[in-house]
């Protein structure tokens, strides 16, 4: 779904930064940081799906974790609907986190095996108080049909599902507070390609008949070419490129989304791509590479590179990325 860019944004990240104390001894003394996320900024809009995309150990998740106030950032700000989300407390920012939710990438370990499927999806009905005591029971029947389970299910545990059923359950558990923005943290990643494609087509439908916004988080470029209508790539904590999906794919800018979608499987044996080889391991968080922290195994690194941080800038409408020789690979 393409959204109209002068709207105000629904959701806005604004220099968000997580660092990880690295601590060592019985009396924690601190060695360094980590620095998971280091300055992202982005934009959703209402309805919108932003897509989320990165090597393992990028920070995407933490990013999804801070918005949520999971992890308290080490800096930075979160806006929902023009409100600071980190520097609300108590009442407050439990009334505002029913409006922000998330799916979990194992919808095993996210659901409380000692509960059946009838009191996970009822605890934050009755948590938020959104439903009496006497409609709980039918809510979530409700909540289970609408992801395609039925009441047989309700007294059943997660163990007696399969992936795919079990994600439905948090799906329905996500639903079930009436949530305008959903983060979906590699929702799909565990599960069969059949069940991933039944999964996708649910969250598509559901942001369609309840005009969600989703920020999708993934490792899986394909999967996020489906699903979203901008996409932001991440590398070693921060974004270095943020563009509607089909301009991405189309031209990207910075030499690692290039190299990132050059490196998509094709069907076709017959075909033959020419591909930039990307050398040498992904830098510590701990010890992130001076300027560009991309520069030590970018193919068109120059000088300026390991000096000077590039920023994050606008090169045609929409179409940003933080890189000194933006669209010469």
């Amino acid at each position: 779904m393409m959204m109209d860019q002068s709207e105000s944004p629904l959701l806005e990240v604004k220099d968000l930064k997580k660092h990880f104390p690295i601590e060592s001894g019985i009396f924690g003394r601190e060695l360094g940081k980590v620095h998971a996320v280091d300055g992202v900024t982005f934009q959703i809009l209402k309805g919108e799906t932003l897509g989320l995309v990165g090597e393992s150990g990028c920070g995407k998740t933490t990013v999804g974790r801070c918005i949520l106030a999971l992890e308290q950032p080490t800096s930075g700000e979160v806006y929902f609907r023009g409100e600071n989300i980190l520097k609300l407390h108590g009442d407050a920012l439990k009334k505002i986190r029913s409006k922000l939710q998330i799916v979990f990438q194992d919808p095993y370990a996210s659901l409380n095996p000692r509960w059946s499927v009838r009191d996970i999806i009822a605890e934050p009905l009755k948590v938020t108080g959104r439903e009496s005591k006497a409609n709980v029971e039918s809510a979530v029947l409700r909540l289970l049909r609408t992801v395609g389970l039925s009441e047989d299910h309700l007294n059943r545990f997660p163990h007696e599902f399969s992936g795919g059923q079990r994600q439905r359950i948090g799906i329905a558990r996500a639903l079930s507070v009436e949530p305008a923005v959903i983060i979906l943290d590699e929702p799909t990643s565990s599960l069969d390609v059949s069940v991933q494609a039944q999964i996708l087509n649910l969250l598509t439908q559901l942001q369609s008949e309840y005009r969600l916004t989703y920020l999708f988080i993934s490792h899986n470029l394909n999967v996020i070419k489906h699903m979203s209508a901008r996409i932001a790539v991440m590398y070693l904590g921060k974004i270095v490129e943020i563009a509607e999906t089909d301009k991405l794919f189309r031209k990207s800018l910075h030499p690692y989304t290039k190299i990132l979608l050059e490196s998509i499987p094709v069907p076709e044996p017959k075909i033959k791509r020419k591909k930039e080889r990307i050398t040498g391991d992904v830098p510590s968080a701990a010890h992130p590479p001076s300027g560009c922290r991309f520069h030590p195994r970018c193919p068109i690194a120059t000088e300026i590179c390991s000096q000077i941080e590039p920023e994050l800038v606008e090169y045609t409408p929409g179409h940003y990325a933080a890189c000194h020789h933006a669209g010469r690979l």
